[in-house]
């Protein structure tokens, strides 16, 4: 082959080269994106394991699970009948505190929750009472101290772990249930609201969350040691609307009480 012949074939060679390269980036593209979307198809049955409380069980059928809960906390308080071994006099931090008439009870609540949550379309607010459970069997509640209500008095009622009692003796958690936080870190996962999306304590990377860090329904999505591909999750912060803001991220399945 003369030299002509040879500078006519080179340029042949190279767009073939330039078009199998493309080629081969666009599938590898189109891969990393069907990855990113599979990572979106979430699934917390790895994390039921770590529910464990006094009155608390839980069972899988399809795609939900069902939680029941006497709502009895496995720490002690000064709402707890002085005869209960769990009875504790106030001796947190609050100056301002003060004990609520009421007393901790067995209750029976029920939470039928999905396996899957994702994003709802329409995003509903959380209702007064229970909207999620906490490892330990204790139900979250939201923000309110009743209808729009701030918690800024009620909140002087939380016992040294920061939950109380209301009127039907239904203890629970609005604010970081620092029992579970000082059990098993303030980074941890400490339950779940009725969507099926994580609760994690205040903590992330090293990092203390602000409420700037999170969405407006105060979570965001990124990896957990629990999710190390990522999922979408709330953050307990230490300001309103320290658990939830403006309602369920995901479609809530069932309460009953």
């Amino acid at each position: 082959m003369n030299h002509t012949k040879c500078l006519l074939v080179l340029p042949l060679f190279l767009v073939f080269f330039l078009i199998a390269c493309s080629s081969s980036d666009d599938a590898s593209q189109t891969l990393e994106e069907e990855e990113v979307i599979d990572d979106f198809n979430y699934d917390i049955s790895s994390i039921l394991s770590k529910f464990d409380g006094t009155g608390l069980s839980y069972a899988v059928n399809g795609n939900t699970v069902t939680f029941t809960t006497a709502d009895l906390p496995n720490h002690k308080s000064p709402y707890w009948p002085v005869d209960n071994p769990l009875y504790e006099a106030y001796n947190g931090t609050n100056s301002n505190w003060h004990k609520n008439p009421n007393e901790i009870a067995e209750q029976n609540i029920v939470f039928t929750i999905t396996l899957n949550p994702e994003e709802a379309t329409n995003k509903e607010a959380t209702p007064l009472g229970p909207i999620g459970i906490s490892r330990n069997g204790v139900v979250f509640f939201n923000q309110y101290a009743g209808p729009d209500q701030p918690l800024t008095t009620e909140i002087n009622s939380f016992d040294q772990y920061l939950g109380h009692p209301t009127g039907g003796d239904q203890y629970h958690y609005h604010i970081e249930p620092t029992y579970l936080t000082q059990e098993f870190g303030e980074d941890a996962f400490l339950g779940l609201l009725a969507d099926g999306f994580p609760v994690y304590g205040p903590v992330e990377n090293d990092k203390t969350i602000a409420n700037s860090d999170l969405d407006a329904f105060h979570g965001h999505t990124s990896a957990t040691a629990d999710f190390p591909n990522g999922i979408y999750h709330y953050h307990i912060t230490s300001e309103d609307p320290y658990l939830n803001g403006n309602g369920y991220f995901g479609p809530p399945g069932n309460i009953s009480r």
